[in-house]
């Protein structure tokens, strides 16, 4: 395979509804392994869009070479599908098998071509990626796509575009659903892949693995050699050295107006000086008059030399603030949420989920619980379960899909139903809390990007009333930009109630301090004890 590059040039592009994404765009991304970074709504998989030709720039181009493969985040398969389909490969198996039992037409030789081995090569692919039980017989391929899981369907889409044989793999967030199994099985099989690859991902156990960092921001790519880890501590340098030109800067801003008050100070001393004398007549009156004009000439240019040192600072002041990102941060005390050690939260007893293993589960006081398990294990099941009891405590479950908002009301609507007991002058200061200020806040759920939208289901959820005591979080890092995953930490560190998450993101679970871990298997609850 050669090397490939995507050569970007004078990109420019806008949505139908005239909001410009991309204007004047230069970047050459490749060959290797590039991890893209930046905000929700930064465009990055728009980008993504732009290079497969799903869209058209309104100017410039985008030039690669040898065929391209896509994994997008939303893969809009049918349930009904079966998994051949999905490969691309079932009008191929078709006409092998019409060939096989001796009613092969001459179109069906030109359909298969030189892939005689496909059944054998998706098989292998799908044993890789550990779809083991796929890849046991081929006659699993002609499974429906609704048998499999989210995670399993998102390997079985890159199983897909790798039978294609792609020299350029863009993938769109290809962790998300997948289990740790799962997510390590694809980092070896992304490892390996020959090509190019262009990985838009908030996942930093993958962004570790990369060879270059990309970063969308402000409509501009900027490259970084290395992984996501060298390109954190270059941010964290610049900013560092951005925060001290700021300090700086207001230093010469505090002593330049001070340079201007004082000379204001002695040019005004000057000039009462200055009258007193040609009152008192003491030098002849055309050169006192002289002597006046030239005092006001020589204090207007110094006064207007101190202005412009004054104007030099402040612009100085405003530059070294746009160097500045913006590092605003979720700080929220939550008393009504304590729980107190020995507190009942949770008392489950065997009970039976719907795809086998009997559960027994018992939470006290404020403990954080690491849900995990394979795909398909009945995580999301055993949530619901556990508020089907009910619990024992005021409870709140966060879906994977944030779909708890009335989608046509304000942020501070949807808050405001949450906690009806509450003023809005008091809902505004908590939602100012979580980053919602002003005409922020009257923004409609509907139009909140995926960073946003998170913010305003943590809002709705920690301020509701009663205060939830038990939290429970369902793949909450999923589709986050990276700035959004340090607001849900942030957020979650004013908890003082009981946590259970269900997530992949070893990461993430670190950070957010988890006391224990548990592994939903076949045979039921399985603690996980370190080491």
């Amino acid at each position: 395979m050669s090397i490939t590059t995507v050569s970007i040039s004078d990109l420019t592009f806008t949505w139908p509804d005239g909001t410009p994404v991309f204007e004047g765009l230069d970047a050459v991304l490749g060959p290797g392994h590039i991890g893209m970074v930046g905000g929700n709504g930064a465009g990055k998989s728009t980008l993504l869009r732009l290079i497969t030709g799903e869209l058209r720039p309104v100017r410039g181009s985008i030039t690669r070479a040898g065929r391209l493969g896509y994994l997008r985040q939303d893969l809009g398969l049918a349930s009904g599908q079966r998994v051949d389909a999905v490969l691309g490969i079932a009008e191929v198996r078709k006409a092998l098998h019409r060939i096989e039992s001796g009613t092969g037409a001459e179109g069906d030789f030109e359909i298969v071509g030189s892939r005689w081995d496909v059944e054998e090569y998706a098989i292998a692919l799908l044993g890789r990626l550990g779809l083991r039980y796929l890849a046991d017989d081929v006659a699993q391929l002609d499974r429906r796509l609704d048998t499999l899981s989210g995670g399993e369907t998102v390997l079985l889409g890159l199983v897909a575009e790798l039978l294609a044989e792609p020299d350029v793999l863009l993938l769109d967030e290809p962790t998300n659903n997948l289990d740790a199994a799962a997510r390590e099985r694809l980092y070896e099989v992304v490892g390996q892949f020959p090509g190019t690859v262009l990985t838009v991902s908030h996942d930093r156990e993958l962004l570790s693995r990369v060879a270059a960092v990309a970063e969308l921001r402000g409509g501009e790519i900027r490259l970084f050699g290395g992984t996501f880890d060298d390109y954190e501590a270059i941010i964290e340098a610049e900013q560092e050295s951005a925060r001290a030109a700021i300090r700086d800067a207001r230093s010469d801003v505090r002593r330049q107006a001070r340079e201007l008050v004082e000379t204001r100070i002695k040019l005004d001393r000057r000039k009462r000086y200055g009258q007193k004398m040609f009152e008192n007549k003491r030098e002849p009156k055309i050169v006192m008059g002289q002597r006046k004009r030239q005092a006001e000439e020589s204090a207007g240019k110094l006064r207007n030399n101190h202005i412009a040192k004054v104007e030099e600072a402040e612009q100085s002041l405003a530059q070294a603030h746009e160097l500045l990102r913006d590092d605003r941060e979720i700080r929220v005390e939550l008393p009504g949420t304590r729980l107190y050690p020995g507190q009942d939260v949770i008392d489950l007893r065997e009970v039976e989920l719907a795809n086998g293993p009997v559960v027994t589960l018992r939470v006290t006081g404020p403990e954080r619980i690491a849900l995990t398990g394979r795909n398909g294990a009945g995580k999301t099941t055993l949530l619901r379960r556990i508020v089907a009891e009910p619990p024992r405590v005021p409870w709140r479950l966060l879906p994977q899909r944030l779909d708890i908002f009335d989608e046509t009301r304000s942020v501070f609507e949807n808050v405001s139903a949450a906690t009806p007991h509450v003023s809005a002058e008091q809902v505004r200061a908590q939602l100012a809390r979580f980053l919602f200020r002003g005409a922020e806040a009257e923004v409609a759920a509907g139009a909140l990007s995926g960073g946003e939208r998170l913010r305003a289901a943590l809002a709705m959820l920690l301020l509701a009333d009663p205060a939830p005591r038990l939290l429970l979080l369902d793949e909450p890092t999923n589709n986050l930009d990276l700035p959004s995953l340090r607001h849900l930490t942030e957020a979650l560190a004013g908890f003082e109630g009981a946590l259970i998450v269900v997530s992949h993101d070893q990461r993430f679970l670190d950070e957010i301090g988890v006391t224990r871990r548990l592994e939903l298997t076949a045979e039921g609850l399985v603690e996980d004890v370190p080491g």
